[in-house]
């Protein structure tokens, strides 16, 4: 375990080889017929599967470390296990595997917010890999995956046209929920922790402007969010936008 430390270079790579395993798997399932009409549209599909796979994954395991190691949560700073280290070379192959993926595919320009977040989670989470300090910061972090479950299936569903189904109707609250109860607060708790112990910890600088960068944004997209599907806007007369989201084709991966 410790030689893996040493050199988490490889390990991750793994990783991101088996995330693209399992993106080659989820080609065989049944997608949506009105998703399999649109090369964009079924290339997301695909995208955001592999991220359901993800999330589902890490944030169960972020959540064991947890309850197993309660310090997690009380020592961000210094206190992991291996568990704990294996599962951010997990995440951190997964989003190098996805900021490929969204590369290669040509969309890279319609998922700009997509790949900014993922540039920040990859420098912050190698810093963590090779110096050995922050990985129970970063297991907290990855309780955001818990929202990232409804948020994901709410784009899904919305591209397969389901919006008015009772399914999304309850995925919308639970997306809400989730968001406050993981997304912001395990946000707003690292902010906090980074902050406090600002003169203890090294290169906290460096930390606190992507934890605010991220908060920024992800405040940005609960706005976002809370618009389109609890204060949506008046439909035009044109019919051009609804709730927010235009009604055309977009290549834009993240929509409202």
């Amino acid at each position: 375990m410790e030689r893996l430390q040493d050199h988490p270079g490889p390990v991750v790579l793994v990783f991101s080889l088996l995330f693209r395993v399992v993106h080659r798997l989820l080609q065989n399932l049944p997608v949506p017929k009105v998703v399999r009409a649109d090369d964009f549209r079924a290339w997301k599909w695909r995208n955001l599967s592999v991220s359901m796979v993800h999330s589902l994954l890490t944030a169960a395991w972020a959540l064991s470390c947890v309850m197993i190691w309660p310090e997690t949560i009380y020592n961000i700073y210094s206190f992991y296990r291996p568990l704990s280290y294996i599962l951010i070379c997990l995440s951190t192959g997964y989003f190098v595997q996805d900021a490929l993926d969204i590369i290669l595919s040509g969309y890279a320009k319609g998922s700009w917010e997509f790949l900014a977040h993922h540039a920040l989670v990859l420098v912050s989470f190698s810093y963590t890999l090779y110096s050995k300090l922050y990985v129970s910061g970063a297991v907290v972090a990855l309780f955001v995956e818990f929202n990232s479950l409804t948020l994901h299936a709410r784009l899904m569903m919305k591209m397969s046209g389901v919006q008015d189904s009772p399914a999304y109707r309850i995925n919308k609250v639970l997306n809400l929920l989730t968001f406050v109860g993981f997304r912001l607060v395990a946000q707003a708790y690292l902010t906090w922790y980074i902050v406090h112990h600002y003169e203890t910890m090294r290169n906290s600088g460096f930390f606190l402007s992507c934890m605010v960068t991220i908060d920024a944004m992800i405040l940005g997209y609960f706005y976002r969010l809370l618009r389109a599907d609890f204060f949506p806007r008046a439909k035009r007369p044109d019919g051009a936008v609804l709730n927010g989201t235009h009604t055309g084709k977009t290549q834009k991966f993240l929509t409202d």
